[in-house]
């Protein structure tokens, strides 16, 4: 029989960062190395409700809800800019405000150019970085960023309502479902979440702002690349390799710049999580044993 005892406690709370009250999970050790988890569109902190007890015997572990996501709440009266950059500093801001120093950074979709601007704005705080279908080269864009990408090119209404459509519950499904060889593991807890924190009033237009700014992440990945090139963070590229948006050779790219960067492909697509838990588990714990301490 477990013990139960030994099962680490995954805790909720919020503290103002930026003006945005942020919400978070946490769990380990508050001695033990940090890991800052960073999720991507359209999840929050809940895709990592059960990777952060799995990481936690060892490990500080942390999940910030993005602006826009999840359970962190940006006033009004802030007159809040959805874009990268602005998240970015957001997020910095909230590991200043609970004063983390030192992590090691899980990066997944919109996490990535989130979690590499704080790698640019303060190198010397990561320690290592695993990203999960976390792109930083155009190489890894697949081809179902080609509506996004027509966006970027004539940010026009029609092409902005054209995204909208799938905004929404049968659209989250269906993002989950894609590349998934046994979409009957997906559980539907996720996606039912993320398409009703989405249904929250202007939520879609927030999103829809996310996805003409991602351009300016495209014109900064030579400045992530020059980072990987300078500081050679230890890196793990855990990738499903049937994702539609970040494709196979984007994990592979990381070791152009990371010759020791390790690659693996898993038989799943974009949300690795839900179908291969256990598999990026062990590979992370591995991975952070020998570098993240």
């Amino acid at each position: 029989m477990t013990d139960a005892a030994k099962i680490p406690i995954t805790s909720h709370h919020r503290i103002q960062a930026d003006g945005v009250n942020v919400f978070y999970r946490e769990a380990g050790p508050a001695n033990a190395p940090v890991v800052l988890l960073l999720h991507g569109f359209p999840t929050s902190s809940f895709q990592y409700r059960e990777l952060l007890p799995r990481l936690a015997d060892r490990y500080h572990v942390i999940a910030p809800d993005l602006p826009g996501f999840g359970f962190t709440e940006v006033p009004a009266e802030r007159s809040y800019s959805y874009t990268f950059d602005g998240l970015a500093k957001t997020i910095f801001a909230f590991t200043q405000a609970l004063q983390l120093t030192r992590y090691a950074l899980y990066v997944f979709d919109y996490g990535a150019p989130t979690g590499f601007r704080l790698a640019l704005m303060a190198p010397e705080r990561v320690t290592a970085i695993v990203s999960q279908n976390g792109n930083a080269y155009e190489e890894g864009l697949g081809d179902a960023w080609q509506p996004i990408q027509r966006y970027w090119r004539e940010p026009k209404p029609e092409h902005r309502n054209a995204i909208r459509a799938g905004l929404n519950l049968e659209g989250l499904r269906h993002e989950y479902a894609v590349g998934i060889p046994d979409p009957s593991l997906i559980k539907p807890e996720g996606y039912t979440l993320d398409a009703a924190l989405l249904a929250r009033p202007g939520n879609v237009d927030i999103q829809l702002d996310l996805f003409l700014d991602y351009a300016n992440n495209v014109k900064l990945y030579p400045e992530f690349q020059g980072y990987f090139r300078s500081a050679k963070p230890p890196l793990l590229a855990v990738w499903g390799k049937f994702d539609p948006y970040f494709i196979p050779p984007g994990a592979h790219a990381f070791q152009r710049d990371i010759p020791n960067a390790e690659v693996h492909l898993l038989p799943t697509g974009h949300f690795a999580l839900e179908t291969h838990l256990e598999e990026v588990t062990l590979l992370m714990r591995k991975f952070l044993a020998n570098h993240a301490s």
